[in-house]
């Protein structure tokens, strides 16, 4: 394995971790601020919202930089960006750099996908593509719960100053291993790569993503919930649910990446997306007893999570043959993708939960993946030849 997939990976987990760290910390940011608990919960909400449009528009923008050029300079950015997050004098400067840091998150995984296939053998595209969405993952597992601890602990500030060491280990690592050039078609048109959108095959990819991961959070946002009050447990047994999850996204992660090179991509998100279909059948079943929910849990988790490598590396591969000129804006836009999915079917949850109740979620999100699926059968292609990867489409 290439350490410059290392340096990738320990780039994402730095940037997850940063995401995510502060929901468990918006009770003391608030008091510490000065701010409303709402006001405070903004700096999670404008983050996601700066991944989705700030990073497209800026990867857009720097499209004629050299990859490894921009990949470490983006790595700048977010270290600094968390390092003035620590020493924030108030809420609208931390707030400045929490927005800074979404766009340099959102164009950071978009090239990161490009460049992550571009070190291996086209036959390996996803599993390149799955190791760097690793550290993403296992952030998840291991950075947030213990970032959260260390600033319940130590001070809300401190996890951003962890992450700024975290940052500066990763630029260390991404200079000294990535390549001197990077394989890389110069941009084309600030408003040629913004009408991307506006491409039938991709526009579906981004639709398949938005959906599918759209589909698991409707559901996962209010898991805590929905274990305490249908399946009857403390939040001391939500909390290692939460963790087994965790742990489940990372194995699904690297079953996906391995999944989509050896049969291709649709075959791949086929399988992984009836998997996920029949995770969150079996949730009104397995709820009201906790073995079989943890158990189900564990399975929801490494299908959902299996999806990630399969369409970041499925859109950087259709790109490369229908926008050689625009990989990077297409590859941002399917993390923006992404993160509207989170935040749009979430919102449908919060409407859910407050109506029909908390067990008419896994009921919508049982529909959106069966959109995903349906979508996947009828429009997404066979295998793509192109110069990054092969079989990615």
């Amino acid at each position: 394995m290439p350490y410059a997939l290392l340096a990738l990976a320990i780039s994402t987990f730095a940037i997850g971790t940063t995401e995510f760290v502060i929901v468990g910390l918006i009770p003391e940011m608030s008091r510490d601020l000065n701010v409303s608990v709402p006001t405070a919960g903004l700096l999670v909400s404008l983050y996601a919202l700066s991944i989705t449009v700030g990073g497209p528009t800026f990867s857009a923008l720097a499209g004629r930089f050299s990859r490894r050029g921009l990949i470490i300079g983006l790595m700048v950015i977010f270290t600094l960006s968390n390092l003035a997050a620590a020493f924030a004098p108030g809420y609208g400067t931390l707030l400045a750099a929490r927005i800074v840091m979404g766009v340099a998150h959102g164009v950071f995984f978009g090239v990161g996908a490009a460049v992550a296939m571009s070190l291996v053998d086209r036959s390996k595209g996803a599993s390149a593509v799955a190791v760097m969405m690793g550290g993403l993952t296992i952030a998840m597992v291991v950075g947030v719960p213990l970032g959260s601890w260390v600033g319940q602990a130590f001070g809300w500030r401190t996890p951003f100053l962890a992450v700024t060491a975290l940052g500066i280990i990763s630029l260390i690592g991404l200079f000294l291993f990535l390549p001197k050039h990077i394989p890389h078609t110069p941009q084309s048109g600030f408003l040629s790569q913004l009408a991307l959108l506006g491409n039938p095959r991709l526009s579906r990819l981004y639709l398949i993503t938005a959906l599918s991961f759209g589909g698991t959070f409707v559901v996962f946002t209010f898991l805590s919930p929905l274990m305490t009050e249908v399946t009857g447990v403390n939040e001391s047994t939500v909390s290692w649910a939460l963790m087994l999850f965790g742990g489940a996204t990372v194995v699904g992660n690297f079953i996906g990446g391995k999944l989509a090179d050896a049969l291709g991509s649709k075959q791949a998100l086929s399988i992984m997306l009836v998997g996920l279909i029949l995770s969150l059948l079996a949730l009104p079943l397995t709820v009201y007893h906790l073995f079989p929910m943890l158990i189900n849990i564990t399975l929801w988790g490494i299908f959902a999570f299996a999806i990630s490598p399969i369409m970041q590396s499925a859109v950087v591969a259709l790109a490369q043959v229908e926008a050689p000129n625009a990989i990077d804006t297409a590859s941002v836009f399917n993390i923006a993708a992404f993160n509207l999915g989170i935040a749009s079917c979430s919102f449908i949850g919060a409407k859910l939960v407050a109506g029909p109740g908390l067990l008419a979620t896994p009921w919508a999100a049982v529909a959106f993946a069966v959109l995903a699926l349906i979508i996947t059968t009828l429009f997404m292609q066979g295998k793509v030849k192109n110069t990054l990867a092969e079989g990615a489409v």
